[in-house]
């Protein structure tokens, strides 16, 4: 029998507690870097195997992720309208528009598999990628790449799961799955003597794509049981998927934006040496570990951001932004200071090559400062997606990589070629991200009393 979600009734002036941000945050946390440490396993078991295997995972793994990225887009969308119509408690008139919206996600994942595939090795090109490393990231990717569908609609439902304010299903979800992959990738990558060959490189794809087939599965699973949504599409579109598309679009254009900046990144570390772009590929993966993990906050901020705006509560949602950031910036603050502390030890953790760990220590000074800045951009990011203020979000980003990112990643190139130039463009990227929407919240929504 399926279950309703229970809630409160809106009142047009609904709050929040800090209990009611960790309810959502701390299973966001914990969902969200799920795919990062699958990241982070393929990293650190792959680089025991070879430089060259290493440096295929962070070429061919990232194009995934940075694809899934600009593809799952409207599982912020969909996370805006439910948990606005929550807040309104009109959860039906957006019952048919989850099913239509998942079928969506699948198709274009069956798509780009097949069009990316036609033109892997073109694609991998671009990252300077040739001979043995080429072969590498092609023998990665035709197989990781099979996931797209599974992926997708993974992340819609886990969109639907933040609009009815729940980050725990989405959580256990993302944690089987990575404790399915590290598992896999041990004895897939290694195998066991006398009973499985050593797959190697192909091992660790194959226990990505069996982890994203099992949260798939425990996705829809759970949107049957326990949400009042079906995963069953009706052929009339619900009159919200126009307003879906529309952000999703934005968001599109703003994560493609995105993109930009990590394939200039990893095409100039690949064309500054192996050893380089396998430093390159540790730091990145340990900053989009961080990211994820100071996004929780930041998912909290979107669902009761939704939720608040949903129900005209404009005090509440002001006091919502303040109490995120500080939270927001005392994680990142605290993940630097860790970080510092192990500076080190890191490199020696994802492989044995001295020359890959002098170029990651060269670096990781500017990963460890970044972790503030990133927990306020973030922290923002996730209140203005609760809001459906996509558009903003698209020109700010368009904004911080035509004005941060590329001018000083370009100079860097041409004036002092190396690894250091990509991140210090990284940091002055952030900058841009973090510190104009937290003006504009304060002035949008603090200056004046609008409870």
């Amino acid at each position: 029998m399926k279950k309703s979600v229970s809630r409160d009734e809106p009142t047009g002036n609904v709050d929040f507690d800090i209990r009611s941000i960790n309810r959502l945050a701390v299973p966001a946390i914990l969902m969200g870097i799920a795919e990062p440490i699958i990241a982070l396993a393929d990293t650190a078991f792959i680089g025991r195997v070879g430089t060259t295997e290493l440096a295929a995972v962070g070429i061919a793994g990232g194009f995934y992720l940075m694809t899934v990225w600009i593809l799952a887009q409207t599982l912020t969308a969909i996370a805006a309208i439910v948990s606005r119509n929550y807040g309104k408690n009109t959860l039906d008139d957006v019952a048919t528009l989850v099913p239509q919206a998942f079928v969506a996600n699948v198709l274009l994942g069956l798509g780009f598999y097949f069009l990316t595939i036609a033109f892997a090795a073109e694609i991998f090109g671009f990252y300077n990628a040739e001979g043995d490393l080429l072969d590498a990231c092609m023998r990665y990717y035709s197989i990781r790449a099979m996931g797209f569908p599974f992926t997708l609609g993974t992340f819609l439902l886990f969109g639907t799961f933040r609009g009815l304010q729940n980050t725990s299903w989405a959580m256990g979800i993302a944690l089987a799955g990575a404790a399915l992959n590290g598992v896999l990738d041990y004895f897939l990558i290694f195998g066991i003597k006398g009973i499985l060959p050593a797959l190697g490189l192909e091992g660790a794809a194959w226990a990505g794509l069996a982890a994203q087939v099992l949260m798939c599965i425990l996705a829809v699973a759970v949107l049957i049981k326990r949400t009042p949504f079906s995963i069953v599409p009706v052929l009339k579109l619900n009159p919200n998927y126009k307003w879906l598309a529309g952000m999703s679009f934005d968001l599109f254009i703003r994560t493609a934006l995105l993109n930009v900046t990590f394939y200039l990144a990893v095409r100039y570390a690949t064309g500054y040496g192996d050893e380089v772009m396998a430093a390159h590929t540790i730091a990145l993966n340990i900053w989009l570990f961080s990211s994820f993990f100071i996004d929780g906050y930041a998912h909290a901020g979107n669902a009761i951001a939704g939720r608040l705006i949903g129900a005209e509560s404009y005090g509440a949602l002001c006091r919502l932004g303040g109490k995120i950031e500080k939270i927001a910036l005392g994680i990142g603050a605290s993940m630097g200071f860790v970080y510092a502390l192990l500076y080190p030890f890191m490199g020696g953790f994802f492989t044995t090559e001295s020359a890959v760990i002098k170029a990651f220590d060269d670096v990781f000074w500017l990963v460890i400062i970044a972790q503030p800045i990133n927990a306020v951009a973030f922290a923002y990011d996730g209140i203005y997606k609760g809001l459906g203020e996509m558009k903003y979000l698209r020109n700010l980003l368009a904004a911080a990589t035509l004005l941060g990112f590329l001018p000083v990643a370009i100079g860097f190139h041409y004036y002092h070629p190396g690894l250091t130039g990509i991140w210090v463009a990284f940091t002055a990227w952030m900058v841009i991200r973090s510190v104009e929407p937290a003006l504009r919240f304060r002035k949008q929504y603090c200056s004046v009393d609008q409870e």
